[in-house]
């Protein structure tokens, strides 16, 4: 909201500065955002008549002024302007003055005719863009008056940022009241003395929504002059406070509306054809507005009708078959109270906004309309002349105003400062809040105005923001320092994301809300978690999988010509589970684990010179995998498995201690392909929960002893799997205690036979490596020689395996 200095300092004029008003408003929270002059700076200008006028000899353009300048002698000014007569009052630059710009003025010739000064154009003075003619000052302004003193130039604009709760200040009144809270200055209401009533006439209104109108107020007034001309100091006001002088009808209007906070509209009486109603509109009616738009309404939609033709919409523009024109003899002035709810969000459905609006559904005060009408009327007769009728006004259903307690211990508590209870009721008392006490205990009765007052923590910002945020002492919490003990095998999600970064993977952060197909997709959800009312039309459902982020991101990069992508993500899902908890942070029947995933795409290493390049495979991300379980990726098993999102032949589902925990593979071909993939991607899915716990390191002793290595290859069928014979190596070495000396065990070589007659080989070779020692003495071959013959029989038993020659 911008407004001048001076109008505020009308109603309230404290002994203080520009720039210390500009500090208090904003530190009780109506914040000033800017604070500019009214007019640029400039000196040497006056007001001047034009006493004579004469053409110019040797130009047709060019007239010959003698001005009057308050010195005493007339100067000659030779100007171009089309307006330059006589008899009129103008700027004047005299010589050594400086404009805007830094121009200054000396005596010159112009044509060969002497100009010692300069009149000015509202252009030249920076106070317009208009420079189509002379700036024409009023009559009885003196000559020599300095032209900042005459039309008020020392003044400044402010604009404040309003926040949405504080209504009460989208005027000049209301932000005046909180002036004189702060300062102790008193408080000057304009106000009007009533307009005798010489008509006996009333235009009909009925209300038939009360859930749109609480109250209705409007008169007749006849005989208006709508040509007359706007005040100068009202015109003033009005373009300060950024809107253009249309008609003095609408200019008094939108003049009480920044004054008083209270939007007003003007009907032409000669156009209305028949009585008022006031009621939501019909489905399928059209209304053209004054900003020439014209919308189709619907049953949401409050307006103001006369018989089946609808002439304004409630509380936000009028219609422009009603408008007041220049012709306009005869109008309805009307004020209303609009509940704040029937307004909200109207005009932007319509993309538009309007001031009356702004204010409306914020809450305007409902109990001054009487008050505010004969203001209005008596501007209205004032500066247009006419007749009023008397005053209509239909209380249909106001707001309560119930009483708030606010409890003097609260206070203290939150501020962390003991106000007395004098200095509340003092602040209580400058706000004009009408209040009881009952004991420590204030009960506030809200104002007409104040909407915004409703909890005990509202009363309570009030005190902080009259006491001042300043005065409030910077009082660092006391607490005893208490050492929390950090858990060695918990590992938090920062922890991990250093850890997955460290593996050459780069974070990403995606949103919770995805495409319905994705979900159906890349996670088999048929059913996943929607949302009422979705940001955007394609991310209607949430995420129960991140992998369709990930491939995503990926596609992104490729499209700009990135080789190489490797992405995590560390972030929530959302599981339909109808034992999920309801609790402050989960929503009942949604289960919300959190997930990190990765994907790997392009060459496993960077380009160089050292490695041929090599796509990323399978095993390359099944390390990365074992690495962030650290110590215990030894113990994850990968069963071959199906997974809507990935390769049905090269995905595995990933477990610990015979918990799933994951799932990593490629992605599946059809994927890839409609995203435009060259290749697949290799992805990973981690359960965070398991993820984040660690174990810690087992002490044992170190031994002396040299190790043993010795292979063993054993032919196979072709279907079964190397982790199940790892299993059944592990479950020997467990059960016999011969066994114990065997340290570790690992694939190091598999072998098939070519395909014959287009038949694939039924047997593999299938060659480990074990590392055996003993931790007291030194394995001798026959020791080594039965602990390889107890794991082939093992193996032979399990498996049907046969040494290979």
């Amino acid at each position: 909201m911008q407004f001048p200095e001076s109008w505020l300092r009308t109603l309230v004029n404290p002994p203080i500065a520009t720039d210390e008003l500009a500090h208090r408003l904003t530190m009780a929270g109506l914040e000033v955002e800017d604070t500019v002059p009214a007019a640029p700076a400039f000196t040497g200008v006056v007001v001047a008549h034009i006493v004579e006028i004469a053409p110019h000899p040797d130009a047709d353009k060019l007239r010959v002024c003698q001005v009057d300048d308050g010195s005493g002698e007339r100067l000659q000014i030779v100007c171009g302007a089309p307006n330059a007569a006589a008899g009129l009052k103008v700027p004047l630059a005299r010589v050594g003055a400086e404009l805007p710009g830094g121009m200054k003025i000396g005596v010159a010739k112009m044509r060969g005719v002497q100009s010692s000064g300069m009149l000015c154009s509202a252009r030249e003075l920076g106070l317009s863009q208009d420079h189509a003619g002379l700036l024409e000052l009023p009559a009885d302004l003196a000559p020599g008056l300095s032209i900042r003193e005459a039309l008020d130039l020392d003044d400044t604009l402010f604009t404040l940022k309003m926040t949405p709760n504080r209504a009460d200040c989208l005027s000049i009144l209301g932000v005046a009241r909180e002036v004189a809270a702060l300062t102790g200055a008193p408080l000057s209401v304009p106000t009007a003395a009533a307009v005798p009533v010489t008509l006996d006439e009333r235009l009909p209104v009925k209300v038939e929504a009360p859930d749109l109108c609480g109250r209705f107020g409007g008169r007749v007034i006849r005989g208006v002059n709508a040509r007359a001309a706007t005040p100068g100091w009202m015109k003033t006001r009005l373009e300060r406070a950024g809107q253009r002088s249309l008609s003095a009808l609408v200019d008094i209007s939108n003049y009480v509306m920044l004054e008083l906070g209270r939007p007003s509209h003007v009907f032409d009486l000669d156009k209305i054809q028949g009585d008022l109603c006031v009621r939501w509109a019909r489905e399928g009616e059209t209304l053209e507005l004054l900003n020439g738009q014209t919308v189709t309404l619907d049953p949401k939609v409050g307006v103001v009708a006369a018989g089946d033709q609808v002439e304004s919409l409630a509380g936000i523009m009028g219609g422009e078959a009603t408008s007041v024109t220049l012709d306009t003899r005869n109008i309805y002035l009307e004020a209303a109270f609009w509940w704040p709810e029937s307004l909200a969000g109207r005009a932007r459905r319509y993309k538009f906004s309007s001031e009356a609006s702004h204010r409306g559904e914020r809450g305007v005060d409902f109990a001054t309309i009487p008050e505010h009408i004969e203001f209005i009327t008596r501007l209205i007769v004032d500066i247009c002349g006419g007749q009023a009728g008397p005053l209509d006004d239909q209380i249909v259903n106001l707001p309560k105003r119930l009483p708030v307690r606010m409890r003097l211990a609260r206070c203290h508590r939150v501020l962390g400062v003991p106000v007395t209870q004098a200095e509340v009721a003092k602040i209580f008392g400058s706000l004009g809040l009408e209040f009881t006490v009952e004991g420590d205990d204030f009960i506030v009765t809200p104002p007409s105005y104040r909407f915004d007052l409703e909890l005990e923590e509202d009363l309570i910002e009030e005190v902080a923001r009259i006491y001042g945020f300043e005065n409030i002492p910077a009082v660092p919490p006391m607490a005893r320092a208490k050492m929390f003990s950090q858990p060695e095998i918990r590992r938090g999600a920062h922890a991990l994301r250093r850890l997955t970064a460290a593996q050459d993977y780069q974070e990403v952060v995606n949103y919770s809300f995805v495409e319905a197909d994705w979900e159906r997709d890349y996670a088999g959800n048929d059913n996943p978690v929607r949302l009422v009312n979705p940001i955007a039309s394609h991310l209607s459902v949430m995420r129960s999988s991140l992998i369709g982020g990930l491939v995503a991101n990926i596609r992104h990069n490729a499209n700009r010509k990135q080789s190489r992508v490797r992405l995590f993500e560390l972030g929530r899902v959302f599981l339909r589970d109808a034992s999920a908890p309801d609790g402050p942070l989960e929503v009942a029947g949604v289960r919300q684990p959190l997930k990190l995933a990765g994907a790997a795409w392009g060459p496993a290493v960077e380009e160089q010179w050292g490695a041929a390049t090599r796509q990323v495979d399978f095993y390359d991300v099944k390390m990365d995998v074992e690495a962030l379980f650290g110590a215990r990726g030894g113990r994850l098993r990968f069963e071959a498995a199906a997974h809507p999102a990935l390769h049905p032949g090269r995905s595995a589902r990933i477990e610990l201690d015979g918990q799933q925990v994951g799932w990593i593979g490629e992605l599946h071909p059809r994927w890839a392909q409609q995203s435009d993939l060259a290749h697949a991607p290799v992805v990973f899915e981690l359960d965070v929960a398991v993820l984040s716990e660690g174990e810690l390191p087992q002490v044992r002793e170190l031994s002396r002893q040299p190790v043993v290595m010795r292979d063993l290859a054993l032919w196979v069928d072709a279907h079964v799997s190397v982790q199940s014979m790892l299993d059944t190596v592990a479950a020997a070495v467990k059960a016999d205690p011969q066994l114990a000396v065997v340290q570790d065990v690992r694939l190091f070589d598999v072998w098939r036979e070519k395909p014959q007659d287009g038949q694939p080989a039924t047997e593999k070779s299938l060659a480990f490596r074990f590392w055996l020692q003993d931790t007291e003495v030194t394995l001798d071959e026959a020791r080594v020689a039965d602990c390889l013959a107890r794991i082939k029989d093992a193996l032979v038993a399990a498996h049907g395996a046969r040494q290979r020659a």
